[in-house]
């Protein structure tokens, strides 16, 4: 409960910091590509229970729903506005109203795609889709998208066995820093 009046808390302050960024964000969208503003992806939740998560869309409405590592050539489909996007994570700010919601937490395994059932199978296994998904998480920090499967299912259960508040406050501070340095990233 108290993870939650936290996630709550820290969205609220985040937003009043972020609003006019995200503003700016969504203008620019709007004014250099065709196609919604938001893309709104299927992932699994807490539970293994699917929800709609949104994120600034960063690709051309033709790219396949695919996790982009699986596509053929990923930089075919990304926006010119999508790349930095995607480098600075700020594409990832609509998931704050996810956050709001209660479909998702600051910080906890990041949500799979609804196909991607390798991941979704190990996390089950291990008991880590107990977990409500996180904006960010500890593999995130570790590696983010380098990372191969199997790795990030070590580091989604080793967050599990070490949840706490100050390990929740190290992951977020440890995000705030690679965002910035877009360290992690592979598309």
């Amino acid at each position: 409960m108290s993870k939650r009046i936290f996630d709550i808390a820290f969205v609220l302050a985040l937003l009043g910091l972020v609003a006019i960024p995200m503003a700016v964000i969504a203008l620019v969208i709007r004014l250099t590509s065709d196609g919604p503003l938001l893309y709104w992806s299927d992932r699994m939740g807490k539970d293994n229970r699917l929800f709609r998560m949104p994120k600034f869309r960063t690709m051309r409405p033709d790219a396949p729903t695919v996790a982009t590592h699986l596509m053929p050539s990923p930089d075919a489909y990304v926006t010119p506005v999508g790349r930095v996007l995607r480098r600075t994570s700020l594409d990832e700010l609509p998931q704050l109203w996810s956050i709001l919601v209660g479909d998702m937490s600051m910080v906890g395994p990041r949500p799979a795609l609804y196909n991607q059932d390798d991941l979704i199978a190990l996390r089950s296994a291990a008991g880590v889709d107990k977990l409500r998904p996180g904006l960010t998480g500890w593999a995130q920090v570790n590696g983010r998208d380098e990372l191969p499967i199997a790795d990030k299912v070590r580091f989604d259960i080793e967050y599990l066995q070490r949840r706490s508040f100050w390990f929740d406050l190290k992951i977020i501070l440890l995000t705030l820093i690679k965002a910035l340095h877009g360290q992690g990233i592979a598309h």
